[in-house]
């Protein structure tokens, strides 16, 4: 496929999701702390869509070779995240970066770590057309569903006036990822609904260094601020971040700042999954980051003593969501 051809099928995609006119469909989240879940006028929130997302997102034949699918690289019991330093795609070619968690992706206001693309029905041609990831493309995609036995009667089903092509692709797998919803950690029961029961002493104490440390990033029920930062992890980054957008140097080494949902949960943790435990990076804040002239002045040393970091660590545990295994 040529990259004209790329670029068309792309601007088509985006060219219809209309996202200026977002609204609520009533869509179930899950506690009255959550906002609204926005839903594009072009994409709602139908049962059949989300069933045949899901059965897309699960299906090897997304990948050229047919040997991984969207699954392989989230796992729902690690809250949608692969358990690697960075992914492995087709032929086990190795990824450049950490499978971020899909939980609550439905907030995001952008998507990739340099925020590259600003629609979630559009996100998915990212892994699709990537060599180290699926190495495919939506046109012979396209040709491929439309051959199965199965596919073309499930995509009548959730979109009655359409076939099986790329807008119904992208549509479907999007309202899968939409529906991904997790809040329902201790961490909610305490801050949403007054019960500090659910959280140890040694968790409340790391609740007031988190407060104090934390909050400036991860904030809001997404414990994410959704914007870029440097956060010091190198002197020199291989990866250039948001400055793959930008092409300004001052956004050198500046990613999306991550959800802490579930961060127990989806470990190893930065873009490139250097980091392997909890713990790790919190000395890392702790230190205050390395040295780097886009480093944001909000990671300074945070001076917590051994039982300070015990307690903040024990508090990031009480973020996970029960029902997820």
């Amino acid at each position: 496929m040529n990259v004209a051809a790329v670029v068309l099928v792309f601007l088509m995609l985006i060219s219809q999701c209309k996202m200026e006119e977002e609204k609520s469909t009533g869509f179930p989240v899950p506690h009255h702390g959550f906002a609204e879940l926005p839903v594009p006028d072009d994409n709602p929130m139908r049962p059949e869509a989300i069933a045949l997302g899901r059965k897309l997102f699960f299906d090897p034949l997304l990948s050229r070779d047919s040997s991984i699918s969207c699954g392989s690289c989230h796992f729902p019991e690690k809250a949608f995240t692969d358990g690697r330093s960075v992914s492995i795609g087709v032929k086990g070619r190795k990824g450049t970066r950490n499978a971020p968690t899909l939980y609550n992706v439905a907030y995001h206001p952008y998507f990739f770590l340099e925020g590259g693309n600003p629609v979630l029905e559009t996100q998915m041609l990212g892994p699709l057309e990537t060599p180290e990831e699926m190495d495919f493309n939506m046109v012979e995609l396209t040709r491929r569903l439309e051959k199965h036995p199965e596919y073309p009667s499930l995509f009548a089903e959730a979109f009655p006036d359409r076939t099986v092509e790329p807008y119904t692709i992208s549509r479907a797998i999007a309202a899968y990822e939409r529906s991904l919803l997790s809040g329902n950690s201790d961490f909610d029961q305490f801050y949403f609904f007054g019960d500090s029961s659910v959280l140890s002493k040694e968790q409340l104490r790391g609740w007031q260094i988190f407060k104090t440390s934390c909050t400036h990033c991860h904030s809001s029920f997404t414990l994410s601020h959704f914007k870029f930062e440097n956060i010091g992890l190198y002197e020199h980054y291989e990866d250039y971040g948001r400055m793959r957008v930008t092409r300004d140097t001052a956004d050198w080494g500046k990613v999306k700042t991550p959800t802490l949902r579930n961060i127990a949960l989806t470990a190893p943790y930065m873009h490139d999954g250097s980091m392997h435990s909890l713990r790790e990076v919190i000395e890392h804040y702790n230190q205050g980051g390395k040295d780097h002239p886009n480093k944001s002045p909000l990671i300074q040393p945070l001076n917590l003593s051994d039982t300070d970091k015990d307690a903040l660590e024990a508090f990031l545990h009480a973020l996970t969501d029960v029902s997820i295994n």
